[in-house]
Formats: structure tokens, sequence, C-alpha cells
């Protein structure tokens, strides 16, 4: 083989290896809610999403719903506060996630990105109905 070929296919694998076992700082999402919805409305959103993504969604009191991901031997736990003019999504737990230091596996941070979409879009989809 080509040395050249050689090290860029070590740099490829080498790469592509950091990249899958990487951990991120956690991110906790603070989101402004566009149009006019009241509370019941941005409860059924957030449920909504959450049970599409395949969250666990447990409404625990007025404003607050704690979410819980099981995929593939990964937990992450998520307590969710909201009102008619935000949401705040937050890391509580987790387990077999590489969780320290404020840091976590780069997969739970994909998880709550792809819900707090999911929670926009049925907020628009509201907003449309």
């Amino acid at each position: 083989m080509n040395p050249l070929k050689l090290i860029l296919t070590g740099v490829f694998v080498a790469a592509l290896a950091s990249g899958c076992a990487g951990t991120a700082p956690v991110q906790n999402i603070n989101q402004s809610i566009a149009g006019n919805h009241n509370e019941v409305q941005v409860r059924q959103a957030i449920l909504y999403a959450g049970l599409n993504r395949g969250w666990i969604m447990n409404p625990t009191s007025e404003g607050m719903i704690d979410g819980k991901i099981l995929l593939r031997g990964h937990s992450a736990d998520i307590r969710i506060t909201y009102n008619a003019n935000n949401y705040q999504i937050k890391y509580i737990g987790s387990s077999n996630m590489d969780a320290k230091e404020g840091n976590i596996h780069s997969n739970y941070n994909r998880w709550v990105a792809n819900l707090n979409k999911d929670i926009q879009l049925e907020l628009a989809r509201q907003n449309i109905k």
C-alpha cells in the first residue's frame, strides 16, 4: 500500500474512533416559545414530542415533566419545567453515559436537541390548527 494512503487511512480511522467515543459538556436547553400558547398546549407539545422520540414522560406537577430515555444499555434522566412563554430541559442523571465533571457522552446532547426540535415543531403545528 502506498505510504501516503496508509497515513491517510490511519488518520481517518483515528478521527472516526475519537468521534464515536467522545464526551461533551452537558447541554441544558432554555427555549422561548414563539406564538400564542397556553400552559396546557405547551404541556401537550412536550409530552407528544417526548413520547414520539422514545422518552418516558412523567408529569410530576404543574409546570414540570420528568423524562427518561433507555437506549442500548444507556439511560438519561431530564426535568422539563415550562410555562406558556418558555421551557427548560435540564440534565438530572444518567447511567452508562460516561458522565463526569459536567461532561457526558455526546449522544445525550443529540437526544436532547432532537427532543427540543420536536417540541418546537409540535408547538408550530398547534399554531396552524
